[in-house]
């Protein structure tokens, strides 16, 4: 390429071969045409020309060869971590497999954190999973539809559970057949957006189904009747039951009143009495004004026990 461009020079310019050569390599390189004195390319010094061309061709050569070593150590460094990754995910026992790191995966994933469990994420993203790589959290990259490996990358045979959050209900349909078919005792939870697909979902073999869209709309509607619900519960023996927490005032009629005497509205999972939560299961256990009810119950009833917990 150098000597292409000398020719170039030496023919078009009319330069001796050997500035014809300075030009070509200072041009190649993007370093420039260098015109020395002034603009008097040919009172050039001749071994001063010879060591320009050198150091131009070794200063730019080690340049791309800096760029060069620092692009593949990064990019070793990341597929050593990779594999680093893998032989300890292969170390684990009792952890929870997440599947999809979107909006719900993520608060999945910070929630185990929090609870010190270990989980493993599969993420069909080649961009979630560089990103999980970098906050060392263990991942395993999904590559083309195939849960099986995936699975069998993030320890499925030794996990505890399944959580399967991505955003595509048909991509949860095939994860979880696969979960089944490599692990027909693991437990797996997943979501489902589409609140038909329920069925379809326990058919391809979860254990628990929670309807995204049904949650959130459930809370969202009791939320406009009551201001004291705190939680659902979804239950195929005993369907859907709310938690709620209501503060006693005066005069409430449920001062001095017995546990037994309220049972009837709704089931009493704790009372909050001076920042202390008391597990009581005495149903002669009477109730103070400025107590907090932690109850279980049909919205319905929960509603006659909210104004008597508010009465004025």
């Amino acid at each position: 390429m150098f000597i292409f461009g000398a020719v170039i020079f030496s023919i078009f310019e009319h330069l001796p071969a050997l500035d014809a050569m300075l030009a070509s390599v200072s041009t190649i390189t993007t370093i420039g045409l260098y015109v020395p004195n002034g603009g008097d390319f040919l009172t050039l010094n001749r071994t001063e020309a010879t060591l320009l061309i050198l150091m131009i061709i070794i200063s730019v050569g080690a340049g791309a060869s800096i760029v060069q070593s620092t692009v593949n150590s990064v990019v070793n460094g990341d597929m050593a971590k990779g594999e680093a990754d893998k032989r300890l995910i292969a170390k684990l026992k009792h952890h929870v497999i997440i599947y999809g790191y979107t909006h719900m995966g993520r608060y999945v994933a910070d929630k185990l954190e929090e609870l010190g469990l270990d989980y493993v994420v599969i993420s069909r993203n080649p961009a979630v999973y560089q990103e999980l790589i970098n906050k060392d959290i263990f991942a395993v990259i999904e590559h083309e539809t195939q849960p099986i490996e995936a699975l069998t990358a993030a320890g499925v045979d030794k996990a505890s559970m399944i959580i399967v959050s991505h955003t595509d209900d048909s991509d949860n349909m095939l994860f979880i057949l696969s979960a089944r078919k490599l692990r027909p005792d693991v437990r797996i939870v997943t979501v489902v957006h589409d609140s038909n697909l329920v069925t379809m979902a326990k058919n391809a073999g979860a254990d628990v189904i929670i309807p995204a869209s049904v949650t959130v709309g459930h809370l969202l509607a009791l939320s406009a009747v009551t201001k004291d619900i705190v939680g659902v519960v979804f239950s195929e023996k005993i369907g859907t039951r709310e938690i709620a927490e209501f503060s006693i005032f005066k005069p409430s009629p449920l001062i001095g009143k017995g546990l037994g005497e309220i049972t009837d509205l709704a089931i009493i999972i704790g009372i909050i009495r001076k920042e202390e939560v008391l597990h009581v299961f005495d149903p002669d256990f009477r109730l103070q004004e400025g107590d907090t009810l932690l109850v279980l119950g049909d919205p319905s009833k929960l509603q006659i026990l909210e104004k008597e917990a508010e009465a004025t």
